[in-house]
């Protein structure tokens, strides 16, 4: 009978699978899985929430999958929105953005909307003037989705806004707002010596957390347990008093997101 030490036992621990929820499996699955099948892979993982991400293609269904991860117990933690300079302007979404507001009234849909900048929304802007110009459009992300009972979390995806410090400029700004900050592994090698300092200045705000393989040099997305640092940055984050959900990520083209997702759970439960 083979034992298992209390060291093993804590390690295997780190993340409880209920504290488990996927992400980035909608656009990313070579099998191109319906509402249903996709739901019916989550079950069978295990995995008993996730945050819905789209290309504009998935918007005709994605009312119908909404209403059937409820009907299946299925926790949809969150909804993408991605804001972009030439395209989307305070009072004047895109058409995308308009439907997904639409589709959120629609199934009465009640959870949070994740939302982030493409880089070119500050070309050429001071921080004064950024973060000027990222409360005006946050403030009016976060007052529609309050208006259909829903929260507004900002995702770190980059450049100005993919800063903590920057987000965190905005939420202070926006004292009277529910704000909260979704912080992505797969977008922070450049902050891995910098982590303590950064979860210690960010945690008051911090609702969400995606995990990912992290190696200085890369590449982008790793399974986890094959880098360096994701192991040290989780234990740091419980250590300095993080209590919320982890995703784990199908981020992966041209592969079966099923495949991605299983090596992912391997990964964080067996390192």
């Amino acid at each position: 009978m083979t034992t298992i030490s209390c060291q093993e036992q804590d390690k295997k621990q780190l993340v409880d699978m209920a504290n488990i929820y996927a992400w980035c499996i909608v656009p990313y699955d070579s099998v191109n899985r319906t509402p249903k099948e996709r739901i019916s892979m989550l079950k069978e993982l295990g995995i008993k929430k996730y945050a819905y991400d789209w290309r504009e293609k998935h918007l005709s269904t994605m009312a119908s999958e909404l209403r059937l991860a409820k009907e299946n117990d299925v926790e949809v933690i969150a909804v993408w929105m991605w804001i972009e300079e030439a395209l989307d302007s305070v009072g004047n979404l895109n058409e995308a953005n308009e439907k997904v507001f639409d589709i959120i009234e629609e199934v009465n849909y009640e959870g949070q909307i994740w939302m982030s900048f493409h880089e070119n929304y500050f070309d050429g802007l001071s921080d004064t003037e950024s973060v000027e110009k990222g409360t005006k459009m946050v403030n009016y992300l976060s007052d529609r989705a309050k208006s259909l009972n829903c929260k507004l979390a900002l995702y770190n995806h980059g450049g100005w806004f993919g800063e903590p410090v920057n987000q965190i400029k905005i939420i202070k700004a926006l004292p009277k707002s529910d704000l909260g900050i979704v912080y992505n592994f797969h977008h922070a090698h450049h902050q891995i010596d910098a982590f303590p300092q950064i979860v210690d200045t960010m945690l008051p705000f911090l609702w969400y957390v995606n995990l990912n393989g992290l190696r200085k040099e890369g590449p982008k997305i790793l399974t986890i347990g094959e880098g360096n640092h994701e192991m040290q940055m989780i234990q740091t984050l419980k250590e300095k008093g993080y209590k919320g959900d982890y995703g784990i990520l199908g981020h992966v083209e041209d592969a079966d997101v099923e495949e991605i997702l299983r090596a992912n759970l391997n990964g964080l439960m067996n390192n």
